[in-house]
This record gives C-alpha cells, sequence and structure tokens, in this order.
C-alpha cells in the first residue's frame, strides 16, 4: 500500500513543482515586460522634455536676434534722426 501512495504522490509533486515553477516564470516575465513598459514611457518623457527644453532654447535665440534687430533700428533712425541724416526730413 505504502508504494502505491509513494507511486502516485512522487509524480504529483512533481508535477506541481512544474506548475509552480511555470507560474513563477510567467510572473516575471509579466514583470519584466511591465518594468520595460515603464523604462520606455520614461524615456519618452525625457525626451519630450528635451525636445521641449532646445525647441524652447531656439525660440529664445530666434527672438533675441529679432529683438536685437529692432534695438538697432531704433538706435540708427535716433542718430540719423540727431545728426539731420535722410529720416530727420
Amino acid at each position: 500500500m505504502d508504494e502505491r501512495i509513494l507511486t502516485a504522490i512522487v509524480p504529483a509533486i512533481g508535477l506541481a513543482s512544474g506548475l509552480i515553477a511555470t507560474y513563477v516564470s510567467l510572473q516575471n516575465r509579466a514583470l519584466l515586460a511591465e518594468v520595460r513598459r515603464e523604462l520606455a514611457e520614461v524615456e519618452n518623457r525625457i525626451i519630450l522634455r528635451l525636445n521641449g527644453i532646445y525647441i524652447r532654447r531656439s525660440e529664445c535665440e530666434l527672438h533675441n536676434a529679432l529683438i536685437e534687430e529692432r534695438i538697432e533700428a531704433i538706435a540708427r533712425r535716433q542718430r540719423e534722426a540727431a545728426g539731420g541724416g535722410p529720416a530727420a526730413r
């Protein structure tokens, strides 16, 4: 009788062990997929933020160049007006 129980229990233990190992493996894969997904989201947020910073920086440089041109034009008109140049007439 004891041999029959052992011959039934040993394969059952092996089956249970295999099922547990499969479950743990699937959980690890799911966790790894979730971590990869979150990493990709963080990477996308970082890239968008960096792109936003560089776009704003280039826009600021363009804006500053335009302001400098306007200031130079105003200063030129003021010099011409003070000196009696063509803009004074």
